[in-house]
């Protein structure tokens, strides 16, 4: 039996921002790793595994974030491909994510 617990939270100004600049990087980063990886498919190399860490230099916005909501998105991204890659009549291909779509993250 698996239990999960469920908060609503009523952030501040503060805490709406830091919120924000979380789902726009976990987004941004999905996105971009996503592209790098459909266009080796296209390509036919090899897919590469690639960390958000590459992108830090030149994205300085993703120092401010958590990297363990970064991280998880690329474990996320990877399984996605995976299970697409493994059985692409049950997984549907990934997609980029946008920003009215709904916003998360996991840490």
């Amino acid at each position: 039996m698996l239990k999960a617990y469920r908060y609503r939270i009523y952030p501040n100004k503060e805490q709406k921002e830091f919120f924000s600049k979380t789902f726009g990087s976990c987004r941004f980063i999905w996105n971009i790793i996503l592209e790098e990886k459909l266009k080796a498919l296209e390509n036919t190399e090899k897919i590469p595994r690639i960390t958000p860490a590459k992108y830090k230099e030149e994205h300085q916005f993703l120092k401010e974030i958590d990297s363990l909501a970064l991280a998880n998105v690329q474990l996320n991204l990877e399984k996605a491909l995976k299970n697409w890659l493994k059985n692409p009549k049950h997984f549907g291909k990934p997609k980029f994510k946008k920003k009215k779509d709904k916003q998360s993250y996991t840490t």
